[in-house]
């Protein structure tokens, strides 16, 4: 029988669209196999909750601490750490590199510089697993802003990952990224410190007051997409939509084809 008979091309064509849409679904997995950041909010001076997915890459060893580098530049004078079970976490304060002024004019020395996490015994993420650590932080820098983490995973057999490797917007995705985001404007009908949060109440029903000495505002719990390290994410479901079409176009020509 003749190799290059329809029926056998509408068949390769099959072949190479399953090929392709397999190719694509490994690649939107490795593409989001690392420690991103997804920020409640990204509206300038307001307080934002940062929820950090930290899965385990290792088919050997548990992950069993994070740490997260927060920024010097524009440093956040409040942060808060959202309790996980079997871990324990410590926000570390130090001085800045340099002093820095805040748009109310205080200048500030001292600031929280990292957050780390650590597991106990029994509660480190396997394979195949993942684990979510949120923090408050406020306030956030200027429109315009790209707030990069840097964080650092180490896991069970000794190894470290680190995640430092800055996202050019546009560009490709490099193989280490830091989480990051970018701060946006007020939408209308906000409020100057993001609109949707109130302050939190302390033990008593009082407001509580943030370390700026103005009234820290509550967070939501729902966390919106990264601004920066997502592109990389949309162009991976795109190209695997694209294989789709690929696919469907293939099994079309191989019924035509036995149908005549």
């Amino acid at each position: 029988m003749n190799s290059n008979t329809p029926a056998r091309r509408a068949l390769s064509t099959c072949a190479v669209g399953i090929t392709t849409v397999g190719l694509l679904a490994l690649g939107v997995g490795a593409a989001s196999a690392h420690v991103s950041v997804a920020p409640a909010s990204t509206t300038e001076d307001s307080y934002s909750q940062l929820t950090f997915s930290v899965p385990n890459e290792s088919e050997t060893a548990g992950t069993n601490k994070l740490e997260v580098q927060l920024p010097t530049e524009t440093p956040f004078t409040s942060v808060r750490v959202k309790p996980v079970e079997g871990w324990t976490a410590e926000v570390v304060s130090g001085d800045l590199p340099e002093p820095v002024t805040t748009p109310d004019g205080a200048t500030v020395t001292v600031a929280p510089l990292s957050v780390v996490w650590t597991a106990e015994e029994g509660a480190e993420i396997s394979q195949q697993e993942y684990q979510t650590f949120a923090i408050s932080v406020g306030r956030l820098p200027e429109s315009g802003t790209v707030v990069t983490l840097p964080a650092v995973q180490s896991y069970t057999d000794g190894s470290v990952r680190a995640w430092d490797e800055p996202t050019v917007e546009g560009g490709e995705e490099p193989e280490s990224p830091a989480p990051a985001f970018t701060t946006t404007t007020a939408a209308e009908g906000e409020s100057d410190h993001g609109g949707t949060a109130a302050a939190p109440a302390a033990a008593d029903g009082t407001e509580e007051e943030a370390s700026d000495g103005e009234s820290a505002e509550a967070v939501s719990s729902e966390p919106a997409p990264s601004t920066v390290s997502g592109g990389s994410n949309a162009a991976g479901w795109a190209g695997l939509a694209a294989g789709l079409l690929g696919f469907a176009a293939g099994v079309t020509a191989l019924v035509r084809t036995r149908r005549a």
